[in-house]
C-alpha cells in the first residue's frame, strides 16, 4: 500500500494566499520526512478553495525541494491548457527529477475558467478525449502533428523526449511519466480504461462507488485488449481526508471547526461559464460525510479504514488531505502521525493482517 498527501493549498477563512501556498510547500516537505510515497497537487482558478493555479509549476518547485518523494498533479485541468505545452512540461519534469514526476489530468468543471482561457464549453463537454490523445502522443512519440480537433499544426519534433530517461543510466529510469485520469462518471472511466490509464477517484466517493468504478474500468480495459497484468494491477489512486487524534471525537471536532468555513467560502465562489444552475453541498454535512468515509480518528482506526478501502475496492494507492484544520503546525503533526503511526500498521506491522473487517 502506498500513502501520499493530497495538497489543495486551501485558503481557510482569515488566511492570505501566501499563507495557503506556504502551507502547501511545508506539507510536501513534511510528507517526505514522514516517509510517505507521494504528494499530489490540486489546481484551481479564481476560488479560495485552492490557491494553486498551475499544479505542474508548483510540482517543479517541490521536486527541487525534495529528494525521494514522487510529486504529481491532481489534477492539471486539460481544457485550460494546450496539450503540447503540458506535454513539454511533463517531459522536462520527468527528466530533471529522475522519474519522480507523475501527471494527473482531468476535464475540470463547467466553470468560468473556460471563458478566461478560451476553451469554451466544448473543451469541457466534448474535446477532452481527443486532447488527452494528443498529450499521450507527445509523451510517447518522436514527432507529433495534429490535423483535426481544436489544435491543428504540422509535424514537429518532440524535445525533450520523456522516454530518453530510459537511456540516461538513472536508477529510477522507466518508459516515461505515468499519467492518471480523474474520473467522476462512467464516461470518464471509459476514457481512461480504453487508454489503459489509471484513475484518480475523488474524496466525495465512498468505497462502494469506487469499487463500481474500478469494476467498470477493468471491463472496459479488458475489452480494449489491454493485458491482464494492467487490467488487474493498474495503480488507481483513491483521494480522501485524514485526521489523526488519540480519540476519534477529537479528530472529527478538529475538522468540524475548520472545514465548513473553508467549504462555504471556497466552493461557494465557483461561477459557471454559461449560467447553468449548480447545487452546493451543505458545508457542515459534507464535513460529516468525509469524516465518516475516510481515515479520521485514532491511528488504529485510520489503518482499519485504509485497509478496508483497499480490500473493498482493490485500490492500494491513497492521496490523503491532511490540511483539514487549515493550521500549518497541525497539518505537519498530522502528516508525522500518518507516516509514523499509521503507515507501519499497513506495512506489515503488528496486527496489520487483522485490520481488515474490524472497522467500527
Amino acid at each position: 500500500m502506498q500513502l501520499g498527501a493530497f495538497v489543495l493549498a486551501g485558503q481557510f477563512p482569515g488566511q492570505g494566499h501566501g499563507e495557503a501556498l506556504h502551507r502547501a510547500v511545508r506539507s510536501a516537505e513534511a510528507a517526505e520526512r514522514a516517509g510517505l510515497d507521494a504528494v499530489w497537487l490540486a489546481e484551481h482558478h479564481f476560488v479560495p478553495y485552492g490557491t494553486c493555479p498551475n499544479a505542474a509549476t508548483l510540482a517543479g518547485y517541490l521536486l527541487g525541494r525534495t529528494e525521494r518523494i514522487t510529486v504529481g498533479t491532481a489534477v492539471s485541468v486539460l481544457p485550460n491548457l494546450h496539450p503540447v505545452a503540458l506535454g513539454e512540461q511533463t517531459a522536462m519534469l520527468h527528466l530533471v527529477s529522475g522519474g519522480r514526476f507523475r501527471l494527473g489530468v482531468g476535464r475540470g468543471g463547467p466553470w468560468v475558467d473556460l471563458e478566461v482561457f478560451g476553451g469554451g464549453v466544448d473543451a469541457y463537454e466534448r474535446d477532452f478525449p481527443e486532447e488527452l490523445d494528443l498529450l499521450l502522443r507527445w509523451l510517447r512519440e518522436e514527432s507529433v502533428g495534429s490535423r483535426s480537433g481544436r489544435y491543428r499544426f504540422r509535424d514537429v519534433s518532440v524535445v525533450p523526449r520523456a522516454g530518453d530517461l530510459v537511456n540516461s543510466g538513472h536508477p529510477q529510469a522507466d518508459s516515461g511519466p505515468g499519467v492518471t485520469v480523474a474520473c467522476i462518471s462512467p464516461r470518464g472511466v471509459r476514457v481512461a480504461a480504453r487508454r489503459g490509464l489509471p484513475m484518480l477517484l475523488g474524496m466525495h466517493c465512498g468505497d462502494e462507488e469506487k469499487a463500481g468504478m474500478v469494476a467498470l474500468w477493468r471491463r472496459e480495459a479488458e475489452a480494449a485488449g489491454h493485458p491482464p497484468e494492467l487490467v488487474l494491477g493498474a495503480p488507481h489512486v483513491s483521494v480522501g481526508v485524514v485526521q489523526i487524534a488519540d480519540r476519534r471525537e477529537d479528530a472529527v471536532e478538529a475538522l468540524t471547526k475548520a472545514m465548513p468555513g473553508w467549504f462555504r467560502d471556497g466552493l461557494g465562489a465557483y461561477v459557471t461559464v454559461d449560467g447553468r444552475a449548480r447545487a452546493m453541498r451543505d458545508p457542515l454535512a459534507y464535513t460529516g460525510l468525509l469524516s465518516e468515509l475516510h481515515p479520521v480518528g485514532t491511528p488504529e482506526l485510520c489503518a482499519q479504514r485504509l485497509s478496508a478501502t483497499a480490500e473493498r475496492t482493490g485500490i492500494r494507492h491513497f492521496a490523503l488531505l491532511a490540511e483539514g484544520t487549515g493550521d500549518l503546525a497541525a497539518t505537519e503533526l498530522n502528516l508525522r502521525r500518518l507516516g509514523g503511526e499509521v503507515l507501519p500498521l499497513l506495512d506489515g506491522g503488528a496486527g496489520a493482517e487483522d485490520l481488515v473487517g474490524t472497522e467500527r
